[in-house]
């Protein structure tokens, strides 16, 4: 009977200690973001880094996914006589829920998984023990740049995602079952409401997108000096992330439409 209830109390301590530390980490990182200098060329070098060397996955997952949301709604809103409404519920779909949560667990297994594995190997070869020798922040040079860069281009990529895969749709809906390109722009424009949809989903990108940041640095920055360390701190980030992005989404979700 020990056993269980001696695991159960070391994971809880755990958890609040991993809360606690990434608490204050976060907190680091807010100061530094408003502490000069402002390391504007660091930005723009993540800023292409993570959001421009991503561009082909997005706008080819995208593209996919509108596709498969046009064939898919297609032979489903045909038993009910209802065609005329797939490009409202294309559109519901992306905007509201596929656009944000695809876009930002692609970011996190392409950009959060790079920024980990960074910043674990710099822990690794003692490159920031050697910047804190020289009296620079390592948050601040290495961290800040990279955690406002991913809460900038996650909406941004979203945006794309949600563009492409309306077109994907279009293209099905239109291009293969010969449907009327009005009605499908109608139905569209029709369905989403801009406080209710559009303003939620860039709600939810720049939410993700910070914490995609956050935990991304976190758990390079803490990572074992080791080259397994990094491995596990490179997994580590990818999984927390996705798991976190989901359970933020239904909270999101839920207090929206409360």
């Amino acid at each position: 009977m020990d056993k269980p209830i001696s695991f159960l109390g070391r994971s809880a301590i755990w958890f609040v200690q991993e809360v606690g530390a990434m608490a204050a980490f976060t907190v680091d990182v807010v100061r530094t973001v408003f502490t000069p200098p402002t390391r504007f060329g660091s930005f723009m070098r993540e800023m292409y880094k993570l959001g421009v060397l991503s561009l082909t996955i997005i706008c080819v997952c995208g593209l996919a996914v509108g596709m498969v949301l046009g064939l898919q709604g297609h032979h489903t809103l045909v038993r009910f006589g209802a065609q005329r409404s797939l490009g409202a519920v294309v559109g519901l779909s992306l905007i509201r829920e596929l656009g944000p949560v695809l876009t930002a667990l692609l970011v996190a297994g392409r950009a959060g998984s790079a920024i980990a594995a960074e910043i674990g190997t710099m822990v690794a070869t003692e490159q920031l023990d050697g910047l804190r020798m020289l009296s620079i922040d390592p948050i601040s040079l290495i961290v800040k740049p990279k955690t406002v860069a991913m809460l900038v281009v996650t909406p941004l990529l979203t945006a794309l995602f949600i563009v492409l895969g309306l077109y994907g749709g279009y293209l099905i809906g239109i291009g293969r079952f010969g449907g009327d390109p009005g009605s499908y722009m109608s139905s569209l424009r029709s369905a989403v409401d801009f406080h209710n949809d559009i303003e939620c989903s860039l709600l939810k990108s720049a939410v993700f997108g910070l914490l995609l940041g956050l935990i991304a640095t976190y758990r390079g920055y803490t990572s074992t000096p080791t080259a397994e360390g990094v491995s596990a701190a490179t997994t580590a980030s990818v999984v927390i992330s996705s798991v976190t992005i989901l359970l933020t989404d239904y909270m999101i979700t839920a207090m929206w439409g409360m």
